[in-house]
């Protein structure tokens, strides 16, 4: 149903709202991590305090926890937030950007016909290996 990585603070955002709304509503944290089965109970509980003070016990274990590890818990350990390629890779994004610009520059010398297909090619890789 969720195909994007699930995020902390949203997570925590409807752990508390859960807990704050008047309207006996509980458990919207638990159907949003992919765990329904836990989110129906909070609903058949809903008209008790129980699923309102364990919302505000999640919503701060959630916000209490580093990315990394609810990232292992909810996303299969796969990261919630976006970084540039660049920096998840440990390159220097100067580097990058003037690799980016010779590539562009290969490919304006193929358009004008001054170099190959097959010449650029085999530049454009040999620029791309500097990256990694």
């Amino acid at each position: 149903m969720w195909s994007k990585p699930k995020n902390r603070k949203m997570a925590a955002l409807l752990a508390f709202a859960s807990a704050a709304n008047p309207v006996p509503i509980s458990g919207l944290h638990k159907f949003y991590l992919q765990q329904p089965l836990w989110g129906v109970l909070y609903l058949l509980l809903a008209w008790t305090p129980i699923p309102k003070v364990a919302s505000v016990i999640e919503g701060i274990w959630y916000l209490s926890q580093d990315s990394e590890e609810f990232d292992l818990k909810f996303n299969g350990g796969v990261s919630s937030e976006v970084k540039p390629l660049a920096e998840a890779k440990g390159v220097d994004p100067a580097k990058v950007g003037a690799i980016a610009e010779a590539v562009r520059q290969l490919d304006q010398l193929r358009a004008d016909g001054l170099i190959s297909e097959y010449e650029f090619e085999q530049k454009r890789r040999q620029l791309l290996e500097r990256i990694a």
